[in-house]
């Protein structure tokens, strides 16, 4: 049987304990992925003993306390705290999601925490994001109109036209989706992934914007749209319950429909 091995530059080590302080009757180990470029050394994966009845709930909290008392070098994103920024984005327990709503109690057994995953790592939990927002600018996310506005109102949609953006607008950017696809592992400086196409159907499915075949024009593309191979990891895995793998679906139909 053929071996393969990691080149050893890549391969993670094993890091610092931090121990819990004495007295802590309900410990919860947090093993977290460290890496700094500064240094040289191959990532590690540190160990934190944290005593859950001096900590809150959610894995976020977790980490706050674990930079604010243990070890401030940690570096991650937070910002919001209720589940709307997707800043704390990383993989936790194997799974994508958002660290500031994943309850600690969630996770059977030590909390195993990365960053997301098959993107560049600037610091421990912290990914390069500047590709994925390139691309995010590439559909032109914002209403695009021809005619003249309305001079007395804004431009205004039935509830029926308003309807058909739930699911779509309520998308954080977070990335989970993105980064837990296949396609775009293997494609991702072609393929859009699955956030940015659910963003450009969210614009594409406005009945106010004005530019629906040039957006399609955009995205007819063996690569940009066609690398989706329906592996629905994506859905699976979104924080907010969003379904990207039908909005794919419904910009391929839309494609098919105007042949």
């Amino acid at each position: 049987m053929v071996q393969f091995s990691l080149p050893e530059n890549s391969k993670i080590g094993t890091g610092k304990t931090y121990r819990a302080p004495p007295g802590a009757r309900r410990v919860r180990e947090f093993k977290i992925y460290r890496w700094n470029v500064d240094d040289g050394k191959n990532p590690v994966i540190d160990t934190f003993e944290i005593d859950l009845d001096d900590c809150g709930p959610m894995v976020l909290d977790a980490l706050l306390k674990i930079k604010n008392e243990i070890d401030t070098s940690l570096g991650f994103r937070r910002s919001c705290r209720e589940g709307v920024c997707g800043s704390c984005a990383m993989n936790i327990d194997g799974t994508n999601t958002l660290a500031c709503i994943k309850a600690i109690e969630d996770v059977k057994g030590a909390v195993r925490i990365h960053p997301l995953p098959h993107l560049p790592v600037i610091k421990d939990l912290v990914p390069e994001l500047s590709h994925a927002f390139a691309q995010y600018r590439l559909i032109a996310p914002w209403l695009e109109c021809e005619s003249a506005p309305p001079p007395d109102r804004e431009r205004l949609q039935s509830e029926e036209e308003r309807g058909k953006l739930d699911g779509l607008w309520e998308c954080i950017l977070c990335f989970c989706c993105t980064t837990a696809c296949p396609s775009y592992w293997w494609n991702g400086e072609r393929y859009l992934g699955p956030a940015i196409l659910l963003q450009a159907y969210r614009w594409i499915a406005d009945s106010r914007d004005e530019k629906t075949g040039e957006r399609l024009d955009a995205l007819e593309d063996p690569f940009r749209l066609y690398r989706c191979h329906t592996i629905m990891n994506c859905t699976k895995t979104c924080p907010k319950g969003l379904n990207p793998g039908r909005a794919i679906a419904e910009i391929k139909k839309l494609l098919a429909l105007r042949r």
